[in-house]
């Protein structure tokens, strides 16, 4: 199988667009048709699934990428695991590269079990790549970094945006503590596995709304694919991902969910596809326009 890096850059130059589209389905915002009268798991969930093959359906050919967050899935129960294995099936089968996000990570037959669970090509999702917490040590990222060399991604979460997260993640520095810890074993698990883009597997996790931080990563990571959540409702700007880039502009795969899903205030109608559609174009666009040129 090509590794994941080089497709994922093919993906992104086919579409000159380093953009990925988070499909989180918030119940309270999903358009009013595909939420009259549901009531109960199996139909939230299948409004869930409707709307996410929807947006798949509008975005194919605008963006390269999509990530499902597991977590709103999940919270449907069975139903709602059922509708994650059809959407990543069905962005699979349109071409997407499927980025899930579920965070995983533990250790020893649970992190194989994990593995198996997102990753593996005769597994219940199968995705392209699957989001890490590294908290646990290397010892929870080697089962998943197996995997990457029978093709599948991996995105550790390195610099994450939230408040509270710069606390633990480095000290006085920007890239020491933990998060240069973490950010030196991607550089050392992508050293001997760099695809045709000079890429490897390994990717990293970094705030959009860190743009000074942003560089030091990038110079610590030079052979890492950043996925770049925090664009539009998070309130940064294409321009702030910039320094996620390499000098060529790529290397940044920029998140939006809520600034391309759904309208800025209330639901949409029947016509919900439409604004779906005009809205990833206009991301598209947007990235397109300051990181490629």
């Amino acid at each position: 199988m090509t590794p994941f890096a080089d497709r994922l850059t093919d993906a992104v130059l086919a579409l000159r667009a380093p953009a990925c589209v988070g499909l989180d389905p918030h119940l309270d915002r999903l358009p009013a048709p595909l939420m009259a009268g549901a009531g109960g798991r199996e139909a939230l969930a299948a409004a869930a699934r409707t709307f996410c093959l929807g947006v798949i359906d509008v975005i194919t050919g605008v963006v390269p990428s999509v990530k499902p967050q597991v977590a709103f899935f999940e919270a449907l129960g069975a139903p709602g695991v059922a509708a994650l294995e059809d959407v990543v099936h069905a962005a699979r089968d349109a071409g997407l590269v499927v980025v899930l996000d579920a965070k995983r990570g533990d250790i020893g037959s649970t992190a194989r079990a994990y593995v198996q669970g997102t990753l593996a090509a005769d597994g219940p999702l199968g995705a392209d790549s699957v989001t890490l917490s590294p908290y646990l040590g290397t010892e929870s990222l080697a089962p998943f970094l197996g995997a990457t060399d029978e093709g599948a991604g991996v995105f550790v979460l390195v610099r994450t945006s939230n408040p509270g997260a710069a606390a633990w993640q480095h000290g006085a520095d920007a890239t020491d503590g933990i998060a240069g810890q973490v950010a030196d074993w991607i550089t050392a698990s992508n050293t001997t596995r760099l695809g045709a883009h000079r890429f490897g597997p390994v990717g990293a996790v970094i705030g959009a709304t860190l743009p000074k931080e942003a560089p030091l990563w990038r110079a610590r990571m030079p052979h890492a694919w950043f996925l770049v959540p925090g664009y539009g409702a998070q309130g940064a700007s294409a321009t702030d991902c910039r320094g996620h880039a390499r000098e060529d502009g790529l290397g940044a795969l920029v998140v939006s969910a809520r600034g391309v899903l759904y309208p800025s205030a209330g639901r949409a109608g029947d016509d919900w596809k439409d604004g779906v559609l005009a809205r990833a174009g206009a991301f598209a666009e947007d990235l397109r326009r300051n990181l490629l040129g």
